[in-house]
């Protein structure tokens, strides 16, 4: 089996008007002869990733060896991220040149799926079954539209913070005695006053942590209809709370916009910056870019709401997914699903991509999680999966990801509104106020 293929970026096409997600009908309507005994199932797949494309490769080995009578033959082709998006678009309007099985961004995944439920994705449900009662449920109803699961999750993604530990035992500062937003508030301030430099994060290009914190008040950034509702007061609160840290030097603007930047690693890694509130796969960042930290940094929980029942919630991810026009959907489905949810794969999630597998059977096995040679396990100071069975019965929802015009808020929050917030000085309500009048002009709601 040849490497995958991989795409320099291309000159970005024009997408004149709306996905037509009526025009789905990419290859033939007719099913595929079934292969003979033992001969290869040839499957085309679209990603946006290089690691994605390494995962694949070795889970399509994993299959092989476990089916010899029905291999799989992967031909994974690696575009650059928005290129991706743009020819998966372009493919469907035309109902031709579509993949067998594709990588969708979470935040692109609402492009792919009609307000009424129209779509070009399969329904994977069937497929999921053998599974099912060890996924992490929020990650799979974060890709399920009218019922049907249209992708399959990466990771589980739950936020967790990572104190660089050996800066805060020189302030004098415990991490381990911050639960709340209140705690992590007080200790960033005290940091801040101490050292003079910044503590935790706020991101002006991603819009991560604000949802967080809006789930665990229990609220959302749309309303019972479907419609945007980002000016209601527990979006409204979320960021005061965000600003108020920063005011207070708790947080602080990071070059990049975010933690997730070449920029921001270099200042990370330079302990410029003491704690990061993130996605648990952000290990491999640390791991990746960021040497110098080995063996200061520990994860724990994310901080809390006071009295909330949503501890973390996922964050980021990839839904991915099989087109439903594929001759070959039936064994792309089967393949898929052992590749994204079984055992055998969420191990490799863990080992070789370094994140949180959706899995939770995993979970539970030490000879797995708690591997002293695990090059992730080596790097920090505590084991990830501690934190995740501490939390895994506060992994809550936050329905605003499943909506098909989070896009168009993202887009609006991360080049506008979190740069106004926190940089420009605006006031929550006052920004917010904004970004709900220009979003339901640019929705005709």
């Amino acid at each position: 089996m040849a490497g995958p293929r991989r795409y320099p970026a291309l000159v970005a096409a024009g997408l004149a008007g709306a996905l037509m997600l009526s025009a789905c009908s990419g290859g033939s309507d007719e099913p595929a002869a079934a292969p003979a005994d033992g001969e290869a199932t040839a499957l085309d797949m679209w990603v946006f990733a290089e690691l994605h494309a390494d995962y694949y490769e070795q889970m399509a080995e994993e299959w092989n060896e476990q089916n010899p009578d029905r291999p799989v033959d992967l031909d994974v082709t690696v575009y650059p991220y928005q290129d991706m998006h743009n020819k998966l678009q372009l493919a469907v309007n035309s109902g031709s040149g579509l993949p067998d099985v594709v990588d969708i961004e979470v935040n692109k995944f609402g492009n792919f799926v009609s307000a009424d439920g129209r779509t070009p994705l399969m329904d994977l449900s069937e497929a999921a079954k053998p599974y099912q009662d060890d996924i992490v449920q929020a990650r799979l109803d974060l890709y399920t539209r009218a019922d049907k699961i249209l992708g399959f999750p990466m990771h589980v993604g739950a936020f967790v913070t990572f104190y660089n530990a050996a800066l805060l035992e020189e302030a004098g500062i415990d991490y381990t005695t911050i639960e709340t937003w209140d705690d992590f508030s007080e200790a960033g301030a005290t940091y801040h006053q101490a050292t003079g430099k910044a503590f935790g994060v706020a991101s002006t290009t991603v819009n991560f942590v604000e949802p967080l914190i809006v789930a665990q008040l229990g609220g959302n950034f749309f309303d019972e209809d479907g419609d945007v509702d980002v000016a209601n007061p527990d979006v409204v609160k979320a960021f005061e709370m965000q600003k108020a840290m920063l005011d207070a030097g708790a947080i602080s603007t990071i070059p990049g916009g975010s933690p997730d930047d070449e920029q921001a690693f270099g200042v990370i890694n330079n302990g410029d910056y003491a704690a990061v509130v993130y996605p648990a796969w952000y290990t491999s960042r640390f791991v990746d870019y960021m040497p110098d930290l080995a063996g200061d940094v520990a994860i724990a929980p994310a901080p809390v709401v006071e009295g909330s029942e949503v501890a973390t919630i996922g964050g980021g991810g990839t839904g991915t997914a099989v087109i439903e026009s594929s001759p070959k959907k039936d064994f792309a489905a089967e393949w898929l699903a052992f590749a994204k949810l079984s055992p055998e794969a969420n191990v490799a999630v863990w080992e070789v991509l370094g994140f949180d597998p959706v899995n939770m059977s995993v979970w539970e096995d030490e000879a797995v999680t708690k591997d002293p040679e695990n090059k992730f396990n080596k790097y920090f100071r505590t084991n990830l999966f501690d934190v995740l069975n501490e939390v895994k019965d506060g992994i809550g929802h936050f329905d605003g990801f499943a909506n098909p015009n989070l896009p168009t808020l993202n887009n609006l929050f991360t080049t506008t509104t979190l740069t106004e917030v926190y940089e420009n000085g605006v006031a929550p309500q006052q920004a917010l106020d904004q970004a709900q009048k220009d979003l339901q002009n640019q929705l005709g709601q």
